[in-house]
């Protein structure tokens, strides 16, 4: 088995990695830094590209390459986990960077695309092949400050559910809301203006009360369903309602 992973050098993503390779899963891992203490554990099992994904010229390179190719030849069970992605930009729309707005549609939206098209065209021999988004609970229900943020969560939900409807053979998918998780995500919406982010002190007392998820277990149990044989039964799902 072989898995891609976007943003696999920090938080949820340093921990699904983590996961997968502990499985003897090779991973290629796309982020724009590298994951030196991963890379020095797994040597022969993580190969790691330095490229941003908020650059879809970069990325479209990339992808016109061999590189994806190359990695899944040979396996027939393949995975991908887009997980990379950014908050920014928090708070009222006259308030938005038109530039932010661009990078976050870009990296959130559009490479998690590119990547799953190419994914499925670079892997047609693999009898299995299972792409997983990283959704959010905010791509369901409206956050005020955060509507370029729920705006690119809903576009992830509702390409699974379109991507089902093509009922390509041999391809799974979920945009899956992994729950609110103690990462570096959190602290920046804890860093925000009320003005940015009129509902910053309920996130300010999950933190306070302990109601943030860890980062590992999280990715334990993101993992273990992302290569169970219920995975893609749903199009989009939420990791706190799926049974261990």
């Amino acid at each position: 088995m072989k898995a891609i992973l976007t943003g696999h050098t920090r938080g949820l993503g340093a921990a699904i990695a983590e996961k997968l390779l502990s499985r003897n899963i090779a991973v290629l891992g796309l982020s724009r830094h590298g994951n030196a203490q991963l890379g020095a554990q797994y040597p022969a099992l993580l190969e790691q590209v330095a490229l941003d994904l908020s650059d879809t010229d970069a990325l479209a390179r990339w992808l016109a390459g061999d590189s994806l190719r190359r990695f899944l030849a040979g396996d027939q069970n393949v995975l991908l986990v887009n997980n990379a992605g950014v908050l920014q930009p928090i708070g009222p729309i006259r308030l938005q960077d038109p530039a932010a707005i661009a990078r976050a549609v870009s990296l959130n939206v559009a490479a998690p695309l590119m990547l799953a098209g190419a994914f499925a065209s670079a892997s047609p021999d693999a009898g299995d092949r299972r792409v997983m988004h990283i959704s959010s609970g905010a791509g369901r229900s409206a956050y005020p400050g955060w509507s370029v943020y729920c705006a690119t969560k809903a576009a992830l939900d509702h390409h699974a559910r379109a991507v089902v409807l093509d009922q390509t053979p041999g391809l799974r998918i979920c945009s899956l809301a992994p729950g609110v998780i103690d990462t570096d995500m959190q602290a920046e919406i804890r860093k925000a203006t009320l003005e940015q982010f009129p509902l910053r002190e309920r996130f300010e007392a999950l933190k306070r009360d302990g109601n943030l998820a860890d980062p590992k277990e999280c990715a334990r149990r993101l993992v273990d369903y992302l290569v169970s044989e219920s995975f893609g039964q749903m199009p989009v799902a939420d990791l706190r309602e799926i049974g261990e």
